[in-house]
């Protein structure tokens, strides 16, 4: 009851606003309506990947897959990587626009609760190794993290898997140099006790990161990791 009241108070003193066009937000967002049904949904994709597909065609795996099926199991993304989404994200991680993950977060949660079945048991946030973890002052996909935890009382596990090699950010390279840049990039530090995670990250281009994280994690013998992202970069 309490904390009910404080939200009533909170929404009044300080209402919701859309980030992208300043409108009153919707369903307690930082987003209308309007710019809500506006975004750029990845509805038609790969299940195993996550790839983007064209059309309205039904979910079948795309031809990389068919032929070089990736550790995990499934990927379940929110947007395509295209504006207005792409800015959200470079704002959140650049600039430290931190409410952006609570947003983005939010709206993934959402579109999760429609699509997973048996949620799994822990939600493992791609690391950052420690230099770029310095230097950027937080990990945009622990942010993100946080209220898709607390939507479905999942534990969010930052210890067990670590980054051990200072790579370049993936969006440097070219698309041939990806998988070479993050080989042995994860190392599981500690027991994972459980059969089912959910490897979670903002962006997946190649899907060379998440795929090198999963290789770790069924490794250390959890058997099912599945990927959840913010984005998924379409094919050029």
């Amino acid at each position: 009851m309490i904390n009910q009241w404080i939200d009533c108070v909170q929404s009044w003193l300080y209402p919701n606003r859309c980030i992208l066009c300043g409108a009153h937000g919707d369903d307690g967002l930082d987003l209308c309506a309007p710019c809500r049904a506006e975004l750029p949904y990845n509805h038609t994709a790969c299940p195993r990947c996550g790839l983007p597909l064209p059309g309205d065609l039904p979910p079948l795996l795309c031809g990389h897959c068919l032929h070089h099926p990736p550790r995990y199991a499934r990927t379940l993304t929110l947007c395509r990587y295209t504006s207005p989404t792409d800015h959200l994200i470079k704002q959140l991680k650049f600039q430290g626009k931190l409410a952006h993950a609570r947003l983005l977060g939010e709206l993934l949660a959402a579109q999760l609760a429609t699509r997973i079945e048996t949620p799994p048991q822990r939600i493992i946030p791609v690391p950052l190794h420690r230099t770029r973890l310095r230097e950027r002052g937080f990990n945009q996909s622990v942010e993100l993290a946080r209220p898709i935890a607390a939507h479905f009382g999942i534990p969010i596990d930052v210890r067990s898997c670590v980054r051990v090699r200072a790579t370049p950010a993936q969006s440097t390279l070219p698309a041939a140099q990806r998988k070479a840049n993050v080989r042995n990039a994860f190392q599981i530090r500690r027991s994972i006790p459980v059969r089912h995670v959910a490897i979670l990250d903002d962006v997946i281009t190649t899907g060379h990161t998440v795929n090198e994280l999963a290789q770790a994690l069924r490794r250390a013998g959890v058997p099912v990791v599945e990927v959840w992202a913010v984005a998924r970069v379409a094919p050029d």
